[in-house]
């Protein structure tokens, strides 16, 4: 009572405000006006704007803009490769106050613990980190996962403060078919927030995945994808990742008509990515570089997203509306100057002053070790399947070559970009080890390997050469997974991942320079990706379209089936 005192009181100006804002300019996102006017913050609160306030603390922020924190509405804090305490001091200085994540990259390694692990740190960062309950572990029945997670092991965590609802759910063929395990999640979660996944789903098929409660969807690749979407009823989040980036295609639906029913966000996005070009602040400037409405692009940043979620205390400079403000310095330029966080200033004091969780999941790498004999394709028919590459995609095409068996094995052809990839099960739990062909990576000798292999989490491997394959893949099992680069029997780059195999006890900064090495390690084998590794990491999520591998072999997902 007397803190809600104290804010009324503040509020009318009866009393001196914790922390005024003094000087700037408001960008209304209710009228799309720039409106001068202090902003009165008690605790966590906004509790004046449109006035003038004397604080206890005065900032002056004149010449600048005052805007809402934006709202990544999905990612994967695993995909950034470093524990969320790092992600946190890594984004929040460039406005990003609340993060919605799927912890289901350390979910599928470790389960139940690796949640806990991201609801225990949620309580410490200065961001607000939100916790969709993930839906998909493992995603398909086509993979061998570290852990499976049912309703009844998510059903405890349902009502745990930093949760929202369940998270992307992957298996859309699985919603369609009315698979039990996803009717009993679906069932378990009926009228709490349900995230989608559903890339080029349409027509009816798109009507019965909605149909099962299904509020949000990141997957639209085009504009007439999302349309579909938005018009029967689903909150479309914009996605620009490392590896996704939809941005440009999506840039037209981007109005100020469509806006209060679109939302950003970047699903995985590394350190590399976010220190050379930025975060949700790079998806602002890109956005209205290609002729986006601002407030419609603000709008999607924060207010927007914050409906979609039903964080109804966040998303606007209002009164009573929790205190998430970044002061820019231009509309167009989005570059954050000053970001509070629930009323609390992101800077080195603040991140310092925080708690911190003890990692899981370490030596969580038990691959067999591998000969390059594991590597040999066999078959007898020339005619072969070949993942199809698109880069800035995570789809992929189907193709077919002529591939002639030598001595009962089909070589990688480097001469037409086609290179062996190979998943290794890692968990320790059957040793499966399959192999196949994908073009795209442009490499001329070596190989590459990651423990970061969505969403399963298996080891993958991609060589123009089995020796240099094998040793990159044992390395992984020395150093608690990561990646690699391996040329002539040489690791050439690496960096350790050994939290899960998917984050780094490194700092961000140490991370992305160690990703420089690695990308230019990759560059020197020929690689053409300007993200080999999380390119390589989606080769393997059975759910996107339209082939893939697993540990359990080449993956038709059209089909939805293993190709015998």
């Amino acid at each position: 009572m007397a803190d809600l005192a104290q804010a009324i009181d503040q509020g009318r100006g009866l009393e001196p405000a914790d922390i005024v804002l003094k000087g700037g300019r408001i960008f209304d996102l209710i009228t799309g006006d720039l409106v001068p006017s202090d902003v009165a913050i008690c605790g966590d609160t906004i509790v004046g704007t449109f006035g003038t306030y004397h604080g206890k603390r005065e900032i002056d922020v004149t010449g600048k803009i005052l805007v809402p924190g934006f709202i990544d509405t999905h990612l994967h804090v695993e995909s950034s490769l470093v524990t969320p305490h790092e992600f946190d001091r890594c984004v929040t200085p460039r406005g990003v106050t609340t993060a919605i994540c799927d912890p289901h990259e350390i979910a599928n390694v470790c389960g139940i613990p690796g949640i806990r692990y991201f609801l225990d740190s949620a309580a410490q960062l200065v961001l607000s980190l939100k916790v969709q309950l993930s839906s998909c572990v493992p995603s398909t029945h086509m993979e061998t996962p570290g852990a499976r997670l049912s309703a009844a092991d998510l059903m405890p965590l349902a009502d745990h403060p930093a949760v929202i609802g369940l998270a992307e759910f992957m298996n859309y063929p699985g919603v369609l078919m009315k698979d039990p395990g996803c009717m009993e999640k679906l069932q378990a979660f009926k009228g709490r927030h349900i995230d989608g996944h559903a890339p080029l789903l349409r027509g009816m098929d798109l009507n019965g995945y909605i149909s099962a409660g299904i509020r949000t969807e990141h997957e639209a690749t085009s504009a007439e994808e999302a349309l579909e979407k938005l018009r029967k009823g689903m909150r479309v989040l914009i996605r620009e990742g490392s590896v996704s980036k939809d941005l440009h295609a999506l840039a037209p639906i981007l109005t100020e008509r469509h806006s209060p029913y679109l939302c950003l966000c970047t699903d995985d996005r590394n350190p590399l990515d976010i220190g050379e070009h930025g975060h949700l602040d790079y998806m602002i400037r890109t956005a209205i570089a290609l002729g986006c409405p601002p407030l419609a692009v603000y709008r999607a940043a924060s207010l927007s997203a914050a409906e979609a979620f039903g964080l109804k205390d966040r998303g606007l400079i209002a009164p009573g509306k929790r205190a998430d403000i970044a002061v820019i310095d231009t509309l167009e330029d989005c570059h954050a100057s000053l970001v509070l966080a629930g009323g609390v200033i992101a800077d080195d004091a603040a991140f310092a002053a925080r708690a911190t969780t003890e990692p899981v999941a370490r030596h969580s790498v038990k691959a067999p070790k591998v000969e390059p004999r594991h590597f040999r394709c066999a078959g007898n028919r020339a005619e072969t399947p070949v993942i199809g590459i698109l880069p800035g995609k995570i789809i992929t095409e189907h193709l077919k070559f002529d591939i002639a068996p030598q001595d009962g094995d089909k070589r990688p052809d480097l001469s037409r970009d086609l290179m062996r990839i190979a998943v290794v099960e890692r968990h320790g739990v059957n040793g499966n080890i399959a192999t196949g062909f994908v073009k795209g990576f442009g490499m001329q000798a070596g190989a590459i390997a990651s423990t970061v292999c969505h969403d399963h989490h298996n080891l993958a491997v991609v060589g123009a050469d089995y020796a240099d394959m094998a040793l990159a893949a044992n390395r992984l099992g020395e150093i608690e997974g990561g990646f690699v680069v391996v040329q002539g029997g040489r690791v050439l780059a690496e960096l350790a991942l050994p939290v899960a195999g998917l984050m780094s006890l490194l700092s961000f900064e140490q991370v992305r320079d160690k990703l420089v090495a690695l990308r230019a390690a990759a560059t020197s084998l020929g690689v053409v990706l300007e993200e080999p590794f999380l390119q390589l990491a989606f080769l393997a999520l059975p759910v996107i379209p339209h082939l893939k591998i697993t540990d359990h072999g080449m993956v038709d997902v059209d089909r939805f089936e293993v190709i015998p």
